[in-house]
C-alpha cells in the first residue's frame, strides 16, 4: 500500500520511525509546506528513502492518505484528497470542532465514494463509547490534567504563571467545541470523545494544569441505557512534543497497519 503522509513533524517522524520496517506499508510521499521541506528531507533520508518529499498530495500512485499535521492540513489536503476517491486517516481530529468541518468531510467522502477513518488517539474506550450512543447516552465528561508546561503557548498562560503554579488549577471548563476551539493542540481527546458520545455540544470538559503530575491523564465518564463507565488513562507525552500522548502516535499506526493486516479488531 502506498502512503501519501501529511507533515513530518513530531508525530509524522515518530509514525515514520514505526513503520519504516513494515513490509506491507510505504511511505511513498511525505506532504509539507515550502518552507518545512529540507527537513522533510533530512527524516526522509533517515526513514523512509523510498519517500518524495511534496507540497500537495500526489495525484497519482497513492493508496492511502494520512495526516499527521495539524487543523489546516485537513481543508488543504484531506478534503480534496477524499474528493478524489482516496482513504483518509486524520490525526488532528479536534479540528472537527470547526463549524461545518464534519459535514464537509463526510461530503467529500461520499462524493469521492471512500472513507475518513478519525483515529481514537490518546484515549481508550472509545469503541465502547460509540456503542452506548446506540442505545442512548444521557451524560458524557472528559478531564485532561497534564503539568504545566503542557500548556504553555495556550490561553492557560493568561494570568497565571505556569512555571510557579504549586497546585492544580482549572483552566478550562465548559463543552468540547469551545476546549477544542481555545485549546487545539491540547484537546484533541474532548473531540474525540464527543464526536464518538453526544457531541461537540453536549460533551462537557475540565481541563487541569497539575504540577504533581508527570504525564498527561485522561479521564472519561459516561452513563446512560447502557449503563455507566469511568475510564483513566495516564499517557507519557511524546519526548518530542509534551502537548501531545506518545498513544497518539501509536493509535495513528495501528490504523495504518489496520488497511493491510489480514485480522483487524
Amino acid at each position: 500500500m502506498q502512503i501519501a503522509l501529511i507533515g513530518c513533524g513530531a508525530i509524522g517522524s515518530a509514525l515514520l520511525e514505526l513503520v519504516q520496517n513494515d513490509a506491507g506499508l510505504q511511505i511513498a510521499a511525505i506532504v509539507v509546506p515550502e518552507g518545512s521541506q529540507d527537513a522533510a528531507r533530512a527524516v526522509a533520508q533517515r526513514l523512509a528513502p523510498g519517500a518524495q518529499v511534496v507540497q500537495t498530495v500526489p495525484a497519482a500512485g497513492i493508496d492511502l492518505v494520512v495526516e499527521a499535521a495539524g487543523h489546516a492540513a485537513i481543508t488543504q489536503h484531506v478534503l480534496p484528497a477524499l474528493q478524489r476517491g482516496l482513504p483518509c486517516i486524520v490525526a488532528s481530529v479536534g479540528a472537527l470542532s470547526a463549524p461545518g468541518l464534519p459535514e464537509q468531510l463526510e461530503a467529500a467522502a461520499r462524493a469521492g465514494r471512500t472513507q475518513v477513518q478519525l483515529i481514537a488517539g490518546a484515549i481508550g474506550g472509545i469503541d465502547a463509547l460509540a456503542a452506548a450512543r446506540i442505545g442512548g447516552l444521557d451524560s458524557v465528561r472528559y478531564t485532561g490534567r497534564k503539568p504545566p508546561q503542557a500548556w504553555k503557548g495556550t490561553p492557560a498562560e493568561q494570568g497565571r504563571d505556569l512555571d510557579s503554579l504549586a497546585v492544580e488549577t482549572l483552566i478550562f471548563e465548559g463543552t468540547a467545541r469551545e476546549a477544542a476551539a481555545q485549546f487545539p493542540k491540547n484537546a484533541n481527546v474532548a473531540a474525540t470523545v464527543s464526536l464518538a458520545g453526544l457531541g461537540l455540544d453536549r460533551t462537557m470538559v475540565r481541563l487541569i494544569a497539575d504540577p504533581a503530575v508527570r504525564e498527561n491523564l485522561h479521564q472519561v465518564e459516561a452513563a446512560g441505557a447502557f449503563g455507566s463507565f469511568e475510564l483513566t488513562m495516564r499517557n507519557q507525552p511524546l519526548t518530542a512534543n509534551p502537548k501531545t500522548s506518545a498513544l497518539t502516535v501509536f493509535s495513528a499506526v495501528r490504523a495504518l497497519r489496520g488497511h493491510v493486516a489480514p485480522l483487524v479488531i
